[in-house]
């Protein structure tokens, strides 16, 4: 038996070593006015700019950044395609075994010194200047927990080429590369990519947020980290963790409510963010990465954002969720990517064909930005995915490459490439990077006439997909009260306990209860129909009995019914066990329509045809209010050995 178990370990250590990284050539995984920088090239094609041509004029934007369905935003309304890269080494290049000062100990032999990579050979101005040479609009910033506690100084021939940052802390390098980007108009996403400053993304110590360290210190710090950039507008996002996945002895989950359950932390964290240190941020979501032990005959695979189309995240600040995935052709939707021990018959995404991989690509990621109206909408950012360039690439992966730049075009993607910068000698290295410097500061970049991937970059950041303003849109969120309170209004949050030892659950500010399921405690908010129904600073009332039942208005004959006062809609409950506890009732800035219907549910799904929202309780018997009416009551029983549980609700015209 621990033969068994130790043979599971190791194909298990080979498979995930492989899972998330690429194969080993790659590296992976106040407004200021945008400068116009100069561009250093080593070669230029017709497709590129000439050198020392100022870099394109960077696109007008404003911040903060929000989302409108599928979309991200900006302040005025218009659309902001995140066309991004990963500028990573901050959260580490050492593999984890020998001196971290030794290149051959750093993956593909580039040492970061726990900084953004390339500081010893190119001015950081230049570095940021060939971002913006790419077409890129925003930069994904990768950093450790470590880097961020990191006292000690960075090695003066680390910063070689940036003789300013001499004496400086890996955090203080860090503040500066945000500064160079978003001086230069990019966006900036923060992305807490590792634990500890190591290469990523193997059985490392560094598979979840609470590996190697607390739940409590990765809040901390990412409270820390998103305070500190506060006053810059520009620091656009929180990129909460990377490719969490399995370790050795435990999988994450998505809402078992234990301490690998991926789906309540990073819940929690972005409403803290948003609640706490910086309500303008984006919060960025990645899916589940890998579960199960990558041997043939166990279950075993990745995840990804399959998850949320049953349960998905419903911040204190509606308009502020992205969700992210990583794709890479040397993995598959149950192939770690590893070679030899760990490797399974499963196969990787580069031995799909076009339409396969593209229907893959739908099921596992894509389907939360296609479908729209739903509890689970939003924006899907692609944030790793790359490929190798100039040298050692097979036919497989320039096909799968190309089909998923096509899949990304034709489907009008957010996404983020991995990685920007690398190194080389006489045009010979990691060639995954997208710009290149040797020892000698000399930059090739994939413009320069002998990368294959010219073609299909061009035409990613060339299609500008939609522009312009995105109306507003409906807005539906999930109530998920499966392991404790979920109340979601910041109004309620300051409040007074309102049903103490009860778990409860209240919509977000400016949406309305539109649907509760029989079981399962779950519930729909939405402001489909009435956006901003809420008196500002309305009363609210907690109901409890049966008080505001008119007279010869029983709507539900022998059951109880918890029945909000005239001019009152609801916008939560709670519950203990099964069993309603109590209504949350708030006051509506206009009049509201009186009579109405009993939706029943206690034997059937009774949702509208046509109606918005989506399956808000998968497995459980459901109603829902029609989108131009409101909920203003619940019905229930507790006779004949009945559960307590919603059975109906009362369901008026808005006007």
């Amino acid at each position: 038996m621990s033969f068994v178990r130790s043979a599971l370990a190791l194909a298990l250590v080979a498979g995930l070593a492989g899972a998330s990284m690429p194969e080993p050539q790659a590296p992976r995984s106040g407004h200021r006015p945008a400068a116009q920088l100069p561009v250093r090239a080593a070669a230029h094609t017709a497709d590129s700019p000439e050198p020392g041509a100022a870099v394109p004029p960077v696109e007008d934007w404003e911040p903060p950044l929000s989302t409108r369905g599928r979309y991200v935003v900006d302040a005025k309304g218009e659309r902001f395609k995140l066309r991004s890269g990963n500028w990573h080494g901050a959260s580490g290049t050492w593999t984890g075994s020998g001196s971290p000062d030794d290149p051959a100990n750093n993956h593909a032999g580039e040492k970061s010194d726990r900084m953004p990579l390339g500081l010893d050979r190119a001015p950081m101005p230049e570095i940021v200047a060939g971002f913006r040479e790419l077409g890129l609009n925003s930069v994904r910033l990768p950093f450790s927990n470590e880097m961020i506690h990191d006292e000690r100084p960075v090695a003066d021939a680390s910063v070689a080429a940036n003789p300013a940052l001499k004496g400086k802390t890996p955090l203080q390098v860090y503040d500066a590369a945000v500064e160079a980007l978003t001086d230069a108009g990019l966006a900036v996403i923060l992305n807490n990519h590792t634990n500890t400053t190591r290469w990523c993304c193997g059985v490392d110590g560094n598979e979840r947020w609470n590996s190697g360290q607390s739940t409590e210190k990765w809040e901390s710090d990412w409270l820390f980290m998103t305070r500190r950039y506060r006053d810059n507008p520009r620091v656009a996002g929180a990129d909460l963790y990377n490719e969490v996945r399995r370790s050795v002895l435990d999988d994450p989950n998505w809402g078992l409510g234990d301490r690998h359950d991926w789906f309540a932390a990073s819940q929690r964290l972005g409403d803290r963010i948003l609640q706490e240190s910086n309500e303008n941020l984006l919060v960025i979501v990645e899916g589940i990465n890998w579960t199960g032990l990558p041997v043939d005959g166990l279950p075993h695979g990745r995840p990804t954002l399959e998850p949320v189309q049953r349960l998905s995240h419903t911040l204190v600040r509606s308009g502020k969720l992205v969700y992210s995935a990583h794709f890479y052709g040397y993995t598959g939707p149950n192939h770690s990517g590893a070679t030899g021990i760990g490797e399974t018959s499963d196969p990787r995404y580069r031995d799909l064909g076009r339409g396969e991989l593209h229907d893959v690509l739908r099921r596992q990621a894509f389907y939360v930005a296609s479908q729209q109206d739903q509890h689970f909408t939003a924006p899907v950012w692609i944030s790793e995915f790359g490929v190798g360039g100039r040298d050692g690439t097979g036919a497989k992966e320039r096909a799968w490459f190309e089909n998923f730049v096509d899949f990304l075009v034709e489907t009008d993607a957010d996404f983020a490439y991995w990685p920007l910068v690398g190194w080389h000698e006489d045009r010979k290295g990691n060639g995954w990077a997208l710009l290149q410097w040797d020892s000698a500061g000399r930059r090739i970049g994939v413009f320069d006439g002998d990368d294959w991937r010219a073609g299909a970059w061009s035409r990613l950041v060339g299609t500008p997909g939609r522009t312009g303003e995105v109306p507003p849109v409906d807005r539906w969120s999930m109530l998920s009260p499966d392991h404790g309170d979920f109340v979601q209004s910041l109004r309620m949050r300051k409040l007074p306990d309102w049903d103490e030892g009860a778990r409860k659950s209240a919509c977000p500010d400016g949406q309305r209860l539109a649907g509760l399921s029989h079981s399962g405690n779950r519930g729909l908010c939405t402001d489909a129909g009435a956006r901003g129904l809420s008196a500002p600073d309305g009363a609210h009332e907690v109901v409890r009995d049966e008080r505001h039942v008119e007279p010869g208005h029983d709507w539900a004959p022998g059951h109880t019914k918890f029945q909000c006062p005239p001019g009152q809609f609801l916008t939560g409950y709670s519950a203990r066990g099964a069993a309603v506890s109590a209504a949350l009732c708030t006051e509506a800035r206009e009049r509201l329509g009186g009579g109405g219907r009993a939706v029943w549910f206690d034997r059937s799904d009774s949702r509208p045809p046509g109606a918005g929202g989506g399956d808000f309780a998968y497995g459980h018997h459901k109603g829902q209010c029609a989108d131009d009416e409101y909920a203003a009551g619940i019905a229930w029983t507790g006779r004949g050995g009945s559960s307590g549980a919603p059975d109906a609700l009362l369901c008026r015209n808005l006007r």
